[in-house]
């Protein structure tokens, strides 16, 4: 009986034991699952934030009329910190260049576009991974880490210092075997004919190499225009001499009080701006233009004034010049003549123009037949001053004389109206006080 007892005793015992083991077992493990478990899925949630978070640039829209360009140049590679707004890429088009920015700080992860490539308007460019900037120190160059050797040689003790020379050339033994005579004598004529050959094959002196260079976009969109003009444009030009001494007098007297006054130089385009708009208000075809089978005449003025930039010549717009004085003219015009040399002009900078006025007398040009700028139905060229003999009163007298050109389109302006335009704006140049009673 008592057997029996301590024999189930023992039996509940070892089943209470191997329930309380399976027990904690159970428990041990269900926690190491739920640890593992939250373990994957805070790594996965980390690792899909970070694809989630990664930024897409596109190509920006650059206008109503640009729909492609061409990636000039990558200001960013992969690997590279960005700040937000900094610009990391240019895209040239046909009238001007666009700047990318990045929208956010962060990392260059991925270039999507090479340089030189064609994009288009909402294409993917690169891709950021967002995240504070940070300024990393530049790996150590090579340069750097060979003076750090030597001057770490150099301040070790005498006796320290080992030997590093290369180990000496072996010198040939005794036995090694000499060049017979009939082996040398070859060697010479061999070399002798090589030398003969060489001199009858040399280059005639001086170079004749040729480079050759992709057209940039708006290279090839200035000589599209300027062909469509000649080929659209019943061009014709006629000139004029101004005697340019009283505007000269004038800007003489007047140029440091208007620098002190306005913080600008007062020059000759704000005078030839102002004549050509009193001009273009007497007579309105030169300010007018054609649009199918229609003339559409204007009441303002709009003067497109070409500027030299090392991609090609660009015309920015100065607007309204019927309402600005001497000093407002000559601000605008060098605000975007500045715009226009950093490459910062935009499509409105450039939109429209009613009438072009172009100055290559600041490069020495003396004479010169500018293109017209269509759709407009004339330009004027202005050129180079130099002192001319002329005659005044009966007298002949030295004058500093400026030759301009007008080339008009023939199919809105007659000969009759063309050169009284061109006579129009001579009177206003050399009289610049007939355009205050104008």
């Amino acid at each position: 009986m008592l057997s029996k007892q301590i024999i189930a005793v023992a039996r509940g015992r070892g089943l209470g034991y191997s329930k309380g083991i399976r027990r904690i077992v159970g428990t041990n493990l269900a926690r190491g699952w739920r640890d593992f478990a939250a373990s994957s899925i805070q790594k996965s949630t980390f690792h899909s934030s970070k694809l989630l978070e990664a930024v897409t640039v596109k190509v920006p829209t650059m206008a109503e009329s640009i729909t492609e360009g061409t990636l000039k140049s990558w200001s960013k590679q992969v690997g590279d910190s960005v700040a937000a707004d900094e610009e990391i890429a240019t895209i040239e088009t046909d009238k001007i260049d666009v700047s990318v920015n990045a929208p956010e700080s962060g990392k260059i992860i991925e270039l999507l576009v090479a340089e030189e490539d064609t994009v288009t308007v909402g294409q993917d460019l690169v891709i950021i991974e967002p995240g504070e900037v940070k300024n990393t120190m530049p790996p150590p160059s090579e340069e750097t880490g060979r003076e750090e050797k030597t001057t770490k040689d150099s301040t070790e003790p005498a006796d320290q210092q080992v030997n590093k020379k290369l180990p000496e050339a072996p010198t040939p033994s005794v036995g090694d075997k000499k060049p017979s005579e009939k082996e040398v004598s070859k060697k010479e004529a061999v070399s002798k004919k090589e030398k003969e050959t060489v001199s009858v094959t040399r280059p005639a002196a001086g170079s004749r190499g040729e480079t050759r260079v992709k057209m940039n976009r708006m290279r090839l969109r200035i000589a599209e225009r300027l062909k469509e003009s000649q080929n659209a444009a019943a061009s014709l030009t006629t000139f004029n001499e101004i005697d340019m001494s009283s505007l000269m007098e004038m800007r003489k007297k007047y140029k440091d009080q208007v620098l002190k006054d306005h913080d600008v130089k007062l020059g000759f385009m704000s005078a030839f701006a102002k004549a050509c708009t009193l001009a273009l208000r007497e007579i309105p075809s030169a300010n007018a233009s054609i649009e199918g089978d229609e003339i559409v005449y204007r009441d303002y003025v709009d003067l497109s004034v070409a500027v030299a930039t090392p991609k090609g010549l660009v015309t920015p717009v100065v607007r309204n010049t019927e309402t600005m004085s001497f000093v407002d003219i000559e601000k605008e015009i060098s605000f975007l003549g500045k715009k226009a040399r950093d490459g910062k002009l935009t499509l409105e900078d450039m939109a429209g123009g009613t009438f072009t006025i172009s100055n290559g007398g600041v490069f020495g040009s003396l004479y010169g037949t500018p293109i017209i700028n269509l759709p407009q139905s004339a330009v004027l060229g202005m050129h180079t001053i130099k002192d001319r003999p002329v005659v005044v009163d009966g007298q002949i007298v030295i004058r500093p004389i400026m030759i301009v050109a007008l080339t008009y389109d023939h199919r809105l302006l007659d000969g009759r109206e063309a050169v009284t335009f061109l006579v129009k704006v001579k009177e206003y140049i050399e009289d610049p006080r007939k355009m205050l009673l104008a």
